[in-house]
């Protein structure tokens, strides 16, 4: 059975209300089974995530369900309409990302009333699927909150190639708190213990097939998981790294340029050269960009124009049997023939 509700998130100051359509599906004959809750373009731009939620539509119409799937293709209606990441400033200078006041606050800044609306179903889920996508040269990964079990398993039921467990809250370095990084709906959910994670599907603007695909698979790997649906949990083979720490940002503002030689996938060690970032009117380098620790490039950033502390390329650290490996060694990668050369 589906029903799709009309839901009032806030209201501006004219008092047009901001709404969104929330779907249900569960079973016809009213079986109780767990919830699982999904939402897509909690950042406008991000749409990837809210075509494969019209895709899994259909299949959960006609599906024999155990369980209930509870879906927001908008989270966010204000950042989608104007494509953008974050709301300008008249509507929220609080809190102009909506993906860092979670679980909100119903009398709160706008971001966080919406934030509140949805926590309302997203609190009362089983298991939690925050569907993001990344910049244009990424390869497509899921988050997951560091030594979080139940977290890791819906990650690993999703089945992206690259798993990157983030540490958060006390085990999480200084960044977080100067980011505010607790309000992201992932961590809420997880210290509400409720499991969540980020797919990061492709890039911004675009409807990518290949990460739509990727997108629609790996929810209904996650409901087989959860026992919503029947069938085989298709096993994950992929690798798990650490995110975050091994991000190389620019140190001043300018135009970047990797080196071609740099690419998704490859495996670099401290000091390996990545690119330059150069003063456009007087042609000088002001940053020989190298990375700082040994991990897997997982984004590179194609948009060149960059100011002081944009992440220039995504290293994702590696992990030992869950835990940190020891990154103080000189060359974890020492015995691998694939280590980027450069």
């Amino acid at each position: 059975m589906h029903t799709a509700e009309t839901v009032t998130l806030a209201r501006l100051p004219s008092g047009v209300p901001v709404q969104t359509t929330v779907h249900t599906y569960e079973p016809d004959d009213g079986t109780d089974g767990p919830t699982l809750y999904v939402q897509a373009a909690q950042h406008g731009r991000e749409i990837n995530g809210t075509e494969v939620l019209r895709r899994l539509h259909s299949q959960l119409e006609r599906a024999d369900l155990s369980g209930r799937v509870v879906a927001v293709p908008v989270a966010d209606p204000l950042t989608f309409d104007r494509v953008s990441y974050a709301t300008p400033e008249a509507l929220d200078s609080l809190n102009s990302n909506m993906n860092r006041v979670w679980p909100g606050d119903a009398e709160g800044t706008l971001h966080e009333r919406m934030a509140a609306t949805l926590w309302e179903f997203a609190g009362e889920a089983d298991a939690i699927v925050d569907l993001h996508t990344g910049s244009p040269d990424m390869l497509t990964h899921t988050v997951y909150r560091q030594n979080d079990d139940e977290s890791r398993e819906l990650a690993e039921a999703f089945g992206a190639d690259l798993l990157l467990a983030e540490a958060a809250g006390e085990d999480a370095e200084e960044e977080w708190t100067k980011r505010n990084f607790d309000g992201k709906l992932r961590v809420a959910a997880t210290t509400a213990n409720i499991p969540s994670i980020t797919p990061e599907l492709a890039h911004n603007k675009q409807l990518v097939e290949s990460a739509i695909v990727a997108g629609v698979e790996g929810l209904l790997n996650v409901c087989r998981s959860l026992s919503i649906l029947t069938g085989a949990v298709e096993p994950w083979n992929g690798q798990t790294y650490r995110n975050h720490l091994g991000r190389v940002s620019a140190a001043t503002s300018g135009l970047f340029v990797a080196r071609e030689d740099v690419e998704l996938g490859h495996e670099v060690r401290p000091g390996d050269h990545l690119g330059w970032v150069y003063d456009p009117t007087e042609y000088t380098v002001l940053q020989e960009v190298e990375a700082e620790r040994a991990g897997i490039v997982y984004s590179i950033t194609r948009e060149a124009t960059v100011t002081a502390g944009t992440t220039l390329v995504g290293v994702a650290l590696p992990l030992a049997d869950g835990l940190d490996a020891d990154l103080d060694e000189d060359d974890p990668f020492a015995d691998d023939d694939d280590v980027l050369d450069i």
